[in-house]
């Protein structure tokens, strides 16, 4: 349920620009996103007393590069917000190799399967590199081709990139994976 929320805002986003249609309509889906951005973080602090980091950095981005886009009339900044955001976590994802016990990936799937500590790590670092290069793809995108085009690709693209990524990840994931091997040990 929660995911589903983070995504309100884009998808309020997407929604809004398709239905006005042209360039212009940036603008009034920045400022939907903007709002639902609010309320998807009010609704989630009187559910839970708490905010993610995450969700608070995203309302961030919508805040300052959607404030931008709209006080400067001009798309670049809102464009530019999911780059900001990718190399964010790149930087997140390559400050977890060298701060704590435990990666971010390791930590978000070290639950559900038992790999090696260089497995991990190596992992990791595929992540920090996909947010890289994510983001510049993102530029790229938002600088040589329409609006139009860019608006699908920051719904449709980013996130198909996102799942296929994360589906190859369990894949590879699946080859190292020792907790069947000590299952079937501790029978």
């Amino acid at each position: 349920m929660n995911t589903l929320l983070e995504f309100l805002p884009i998808i309020a986003f997407f929604a809004v620009f398709k239905l006005i249609g042209g360039t212009e309509a940036v603008y009034p889906a920045t400022a939907t996103a903007i709002g639902v951005a609010i309320l998807v973080t009010a609704l989630h602090w009187f559910r839970h007393r708490q905010v993610p980091k995450r969700q608070l950095l995203v309302l961030a981005m919508f805040i300052v590069m959607g404030g931008l886009t709209l006080a400067f009339h001009d798309p670049k900044f809102i464009q530019a917000k999911p780059t900001l955001i990718s190399w964010i976590t790149a930087a997140a994802f390559l400050g977890s190799q060298f701060i704590g016990k435990k990666t971010l990936v390791e930590r978000a799937m070290g639950e559900a399967l038992k790999v090696a500590p260089e497995i991990w790590r190596r992992l990791n670092l595929v992540w920090v590199l996909f947010f890289v290069l994510l983001g510049a793809l993102n530029l790229y995108v938002a600088a040589n081709f329409s609006m139009d085009a860019w608006v699908n690709f920051k719904v449709f693209g980013v996130m198909g990139l996102t799942l296929v990524f994360a589906l190859a990840q369990g894949v590879y994931l699946m080859r190292f994976d020792q907790s069947a091997d000590s299952a079937a040990n501790d029978d």
